[in-house]
């Protein structure tokens, strides 16, 4: 069977568990304990297509609003983004339009799917669904709920990425 692989990178803020999403879905596990990440971490997980198998080399980028040249590097060859927000902070969501901004501006068209990850935290869940719907139509890409502790959505968002490099390849 052929393999395929495909660069994917996630951005978001810093604490909207990137780290933990990647984490979830390469080894399947969740830890509590914060650890921000600087610069890159690379991680690899293959996947099974109905015609091939998918490598994916998933980058999990640092967050925040030093978004530099250096992270635009980072972002050369990408296929995929996966733009993850906090369904416990609002702002979080302005930061994933300035990335896709970004992302235009450097000419890179990767297809983007949104995590809105803490689903799991019931109570303090500050994002509904109309400003999920809102963020996406505005940057143009679908969203789906997920928790990296739970992994509630985590593989589910992989897959989406993979489904939408499949339609943009025909």
């Amino acid at each position: 069977m052929k393999t395929v692989q495909r660069k994917i990178c996630l951005l978001g803020d810093f604490s909207v568990g990137k780290t933990s999403l990647v984490r979830q879905f390469v080894e399947g596990r969740f830890d509590d304990r914060y650890l921000s990440t600087i610069g890159v971490k690379i991680s690899r997980r293959q996947i099974s297509r109905p015609d091939y198998l998918l490598n994916l080399l998933i980058w999990d980028l640092a967050g925040g609003d030093d978004y530099d040249d250096v992270t635009s590097g980072y972002l050369r060859g990408a296929a995929g983004i996966l733009m993850v927000c906090d369904l416990t902070r609002p702002l979080t969501l302005h930061t994933l339009r300035k990335y896709r901004k970004q992302l235009d501006e450097i000419k890179l068209d990767p297809v983007v799917v949104i995590a809105a990850n803490k689903v799991d935290l019931v109570a303090e869940r500050a994002v509904d669904d109309s400003l999920l719907e809102e963020l996406s139509q505005q940057i143009n890409a679908p969203y789906l709920l997920s928790s990296a502790k739970t992994g509630e959505g985590v593989a589910a968002a992989f897959d989406q990425i993979a489904g939408l490099l499949e339609k943009k390849k025909s």
